[in-house]
């Protein structure tokens, strides 16, 4: 079986929960003590359930980092990270257009970005298909530390609306005050 064929592996996570923005820029806000604790907790989910990226794509917001770097710090790892601005800056388009071109022949991408844009792609490439259960916990909202887990066969270069299946959506939230 080629590589382009076996069933790959999209994971869409919304960053933790970020300080307010207030005199900042938005593009410089960090994680909020709560988000930092759900990044762990999100990052210990994904290391449980055998999710493991070949590589992540990231926003390169603040928060969106230190989401990646906190996940770490709950178990999960990759070798290969890459920073886009496009998945800051751009909406749906663009961030799919940047899996397309990043994505290689890895079997596991992570992509650590923002709403509404990780509720829009999810929506778009599942196109209702799917576990029924999933797309109504997705339904509720992508809320901060929303991961969803989306499976898909073929080439990632050939990634399109419609062509994945939504296999579970989870909210990571971690313990403390």
């Amino acid at each position: 079986m080629s590589t382009a064929a076996r069933e790959k592996t999209l994971l869409l996570m919304r960053h933790a929960k970020a300080e307010e923005g207030l005199g900042k820029p938005d593009h410089d806000r960090e994680l909020a003590p709560r988000g930092r604790r759900d990044a762990k907790a999100a990052g210990r989910w994904l290391h449980e359930q055998g999710l493991v990226p070949d590589l992540v794509i990231c926003s390169t917001a603040q928060r969106t980092r230190q989401t990646w770097d906190e996940a770490c710090h709950g178990g999960l790892h990759t070798e290969f990270v890459e920073y886009r601005r496009s998945v800051y800056l751009g909406g749906s388009e663009q961030t799919l257009e940047t899996v397309r071109e990043d994505a290689g022949d890895t079997s596991t991408v992570l992509v650590v970005g923002h709403n509404p844009t990780m509720a829009q792609l999810t929506s778009l490439l599942t196109d209702g298909e799917g576990s029924r259960e999933a797309h109504e916990a997705l339904g509720r909202g992508f809320v901060t530390s929303g991961l969803a887990v989306l499976t898909y066969a073929g080439s990632w270069a050939d990634l399109d609306l419609g062509t994945c299946a939504l296999t579970r959506f989870h909210v990571s939230r971690g313990q403390g005050g």
